[in-house]
């Protein structure tokens, strides 16, 4: 079955990645190392939130500019004295003027990847680099599968739920559809954000599709949703600091063909 088949896959994904890892980094530390940013660079900051890394690179001297959709999030980082423009990421204007385009933990809310990418490679200069970190295919896909269970459990036959699923080998070719030539592409371990663990994680991630259900059954989907992924991502699911996986690349726009105009 392919439900069951998700399931499994994001299983064996969480094990060996968890039987691997370290001390938990500090979140956005080695996205930041990837990028590797230098003084006088123009950097685009895609998905800001409240200028937090935004603000480490100005510190390392680049001039970068922060873009969100949301105005609570852009008063935050424009509080930090930061440039920060109030744009949707789907629907970019910018036109080869920054060196790289940075983007931390905020793909996995977008939905339109397709016009995400085009922003972004008609953003960049020739030779420009995107450096990216998001929710991966393992944990999305199994979480949206145990709540389209649950939801269907309860009368909702079509949830609103994110339509867009991350993975290495799918992203890997939007990319490249795009003009972009990827340089590494690698699944990374990343705790889930204490104190309210994957419950926390599930409220705001799925709230459109909770919000479909009456209040007095809200609380029991989720438990059905969590009782659904424990089996298949181990008892810590629902724990704080519980861990999860990120899908971590950086691509580049090669200089000749950014030169020519980039993809159309």
């Amino acid at each position: 079955m392919q439900e069951e088949a998700i399931l499994a896959d994001a299983g064996t994904v969480m094990s060996a990645v968890n039987g691997g890892r370290g001390a938990a980094p500090e979140p956005g530390a080695g996205l930041l190392a990837l990028l590797a940013p230098k003084p006088g660079e123009r950097i685009l900051d895609l998905g800001c939130g409240d200028g937090a890394l935004t603000a480490r690179i100005a510190a390392a001297g680049a001039d970068v500019v922060g873009v969100d959709c949301c105005p609570d999030m852009v008063a935050a980082a424009r509080a930090r004295g930061l440039d920060v423009v109030l744009a949707d990421a789907e629907a970019l204007a910018f036109d080869r003027a920054f060196d790289a385009v940075f983007c931390h933990a905020a793909l996995h809310w977008m939905r339109d990847h397709e016009a995400v990418t085009a922003g972004v490679a008609r953003a960049l200069r020739p030779g420009g680099r995107y450096v990216a970190e998001c929710g991966d295919f393992a944990r999305v896909a199994a979480i949206m599968t145990a709540l389209q269970r649950v939801l269907r459990r309860h009368g909702i036959a079509e949830p609103n739920l994110p339509a867009w699923q991350p993975c290495a080998d799918g992203y890997g070719e939007l990319l490249t559809r795009h003009g972009f030539t990827v340089r590494t592409m690698a699944q990374v371990p990343r705790p889930a954000p204490p104190p309210a663990g994957l419950t926390g994680w599930l409220e705001v991630f799925v709230e459109a599709a909770l919000a479909a259900l009456p209040a007095a059954e809200r609380a029991a989907a989720q438990a059905e949703a969590l009782a659904t992924l424990r089996p298949w991502l181990g008892e810590k699911v629902g724990a704080a600091g519980e861990e999860c996986t990120r899908l971590r690349f950086a691509a580049v726009i090669p200089a000749r063909q950014a030169s020519a105009g980039g993809p159309g």
